[in-house]
């Protein structure tokens, strides 16, 4: 088996990302890995198109990043420390897109990433992440749905 040196934690601060952060602690701690983990501030600097000035959506954006690093600090303080080997970093594009960048820069090995599970209506209008991710990286994406309730099977 090839072993992780690089490993990817997209965070997104939801109740999602602290159930499945164990998940890339441990990896990273049994593989002697880098755990990075990556926010990003969702660009929405689209929506000028409706008649939003555009200097607020870029204020807006800039607040989202100032937060998403306050948020950082202190998640990393709260579940790391100096446990593991780690990077953080928070970035402004869409979502799917700097996660792929990112992985591709930083030469990462694994993505660990949790999904909403998200379906219908709330799926179309919020997009996938996971789902994006998952079929353009070139790396393994190994993706968690900390909410799907655990099912015992029973061999018959």
């Amino acid at each position: 088996m090839k072993a992780f040196k690089n490993i990817l934690f997209p965070i997104d601060f939801s109740e999602c990302s602290e159930k499945v952060f164990p998940y890339a602690r441990d990896t990273a701690q049994a593989f002697d890995a880098r755990l990075h983990l990556l926010f990003v501030a969702r660009d929405i600097s689209y929506l000028t198109t409706i008649d939003v000035p555009r200097d607020l959506l870029m204020n807006t954006v800039a607040e989202i990043a100032k937060a998403g690093e306050d948020h950082m600090e202190m998640f990393v303080d709260k579940n790391l420390g100096a446990i593991v080997d780690h990077e953080t970093k928070v970035v402004t594009g869409s979502p799917a897109e700097e996660i792929l960048k990112f992985a591709d820069q930083q030469d990462i090995d694994l993505i660990i990433m949790g999904t909403h599970g998200r379906k219908g209506l709330e799926r179309t209008l919020m997009g996938s992440v996971a789902d994006h991710v998952i079929k353009n990286a070139a790396v393994p994406v190994l993706t968690i749905n900390p909410f799907r309730p655990k099912v015992k099977y029973v061999k018959t």
